[in-house]
């Protein structure tokens, strides 16, 4: 039997590649999405994987979702907290709700939906839970007080539930990506774009299955010696 899969953010750009990875590997995927009905509906259609709409801010809505997702499927045994979103602005403009909105969505997501898989990997004895950490969790980025730190706190969070999961056969890994071709790097404006593409080392931008790759590999059965590791893929833009 298939081991069985959850993405969060699952239905486009890094999230969509990799959930095709895992289906692609033989893993039964559940790709999970929040607002967006038309991608999701897209995304099953082209991919066959089913989408399950819930919202990975919000404790009660996981717990609901991933029963689900257990009942159709099976019980997780593989967690990509993969969900994030965007509302930059410096400091002395951001408001309490894009503080609140980034930290729920990106942070948050991780405490929730790991507490909600994380009884049932112990007592099977076996779980890979991967966070998407950020390069500029990392670095740190003008503008994303929020995003950085939301994405700094994911890669302790990292490092804590390692710890605690490793006598259990649950690892807990961290991807961090640069910056990475989606829809969310295309709408920066090509000049800007351009610079940062000159930062690049390996001169360009990152793919989603590039990623998608590196996901695979740590949450095979085969990666059960590494744990709690941040992996960076960001072509050497940001060496840490």
């Amino acid at each position: 039997m298939s081991r069985v899969a959850l993405v969060t953010g699952g239905t486009r750009g890094i999230g969509e590649a990799i959930s095709t990875a895992l289906k692609d590997a033989g893993y039964s995927v559940a790709a999970n999405y929040c607002g967006n009905d038309e991608a999701a509906k897209a995304f099953t259609e082209r991919t066959g994987i089913p989408a399950y709409k819930f919202d990975v801010g919000d404790y009660e809505a996981v717990k609901n979702g991933i029963e689900k997702i257990a009942g159709d499927l099976g019980p997780v045994d593989v967690l990509i907290n993969n969900a994030g979103i965007t509302r930059d602005g410096t400091m002395h403009k951001m408001t309490f709700e894009q503080w609140h909105q980034v930290i729920d969505t990106n942070l948050g997501s991780c405490f929730n939906c790991s507490r909600a898989v994380i009884e049932a990997m112990r007592e099977r004895g076996f779980g890979r839970i991967v966070n998407i950490g950020s390069i500029n969790g990392q670095a740190g980025q003008y503008g994303q007080v929020n995003y950085a730190a939301a994405k700094s706190g994911i890669h302790g969070f990292t490092k804590a539930l390692a710890q605690e999961g490793a006598a259990k056969g649950i690892t807990v890994n961290a991807v961090a990506p640069g910056y990475v071709d989606t829809e969310m790097v295309r709408a920066v404006p090509p000049d800007v774009l351009d610079k940062i593409v000159k930062r690049i080392p390996v001169g360009r931008l990152g793919t989603p299955q590039d990623i998608a790759r590196t996901v695979l590999f740590l949450v095979a059965d085969d990666a059960g010696f590494i744990t709690g590791a941040t992996v960076s893929v960001n072509g050497g833009q940001h060496m840490y």
